[in-house]
């Protein structure tokens, strides 16, 4: 992990380069540092990073619904962000606009964001620009695979790929929700995910679908449970696949018992 701009008074701020590979390991939690808020970021995908259930890191952080974050706020990672989080967050507000960075777990967010430019190979169409607004389901997921092709990375294996499962597959085939959700995060600020998409299904489950060519889908998108939502690709990698994960309340879960058997 690198850490910068650190000082005997203050937590480090920390930060994933592409040296830095720390993100890979497997389920572990990052409970040190400060995380700089970048813009495009959300508070979903910052909790991603670190392994943090989204609701947690807000509590943490004094970070009320719908949980706007702006850049250069602050994110304490050592849960002693307290009331300092807020004053910070209150200082960066005057200082950016609302819409640079946010994170809207609520049932109405925007779809649209003007701090993330189209640079991750978005269609348009009536994909894109679905704003349906039908309430997120309860329980567990009726899981479902997420795109063809052959497994070949497996949820205890070494690494970032140890954290779900890997898909081989052919340029441009289809990625589909695995579940019924809500698209929380678009973009490819995750250092080793390339162009990424996370679907908030529930209060406790997620998934990610990672590498795309293109993506399909805007954040604050309503999906069905096999909606086309990107194609495959092999960005942020060496080949082209599909890296896909489930976490329930933070935590990374093998998908593969999850899943139908195929």
């Amino acid at each position: 992990m690198l850490l910068v701009a650190c000082s005997p008074s203050r937590a480090p701020v920390v930060d994933y380069s592409r040296e830095s590979r720390d993100i890979d390991t497997r389920g572990a939690r990052v409970t040190d540092g400060v995380h700089e808020v970048r813009d495009g970021e959300t508070l979903y995908s910052i909790a991603w990073r670190y392994g943090w259930d989204f609701r947690e890191l807000a509590r943490a952080n004094d970070i009320d619904p719908p949980y706007t974050i702006y850049p250069g706020q602050k994110i304490h990672l050592d849960a002693s962000g307290g009331s300092t989080q807020s004053a910070a967050s209150s200082s960066s507000s005057s200082a950016s606009p609302p819409s640079a960075s946010r994170d809207s777990p609520s049932p109405e967010p925007d779809p649209g964001s003007a701090s993330q430019p189209d640079n991750t190979g978005s269609d348009s169409g009536d994909t894109a620009l679905n704003r349906d607004r039908k309430e997120l389901p309860s329980g567990t997921p009726d899981w479902q695979w997420p795109a063809e092709g052959e497994l070949v990375g497996r949820f205890d294996d070494e690494g970032m790929s140890g954290r779900g499962v890997i898909l081989a597959g052919r340029e441009g085939a289809p990625v589909r929700a695995a579940g019924a959700g809500r698209v929380v995060y678009r973009g490819n600020g995750l250092t080793g995910y390339g162009n990424l998409l996370i679907i908030k299904h529930n209060s406790q489950w997620l998934s990610a679908y990672a590498h795309n060519r293109r993506m399909r889908v805007q954040e604050g998108t309503a999906v069905d449970a096999g909606q086309r939502i990107a194609t495959m690709g092999a960005s942020g990698t060496y080949r082209t696949q599909l890296h896909f994960e489930i976490r329930r309340d933070g935590e990374p879960v093998d998908p593969e018992p999850l899943l139908p058997k195929r």
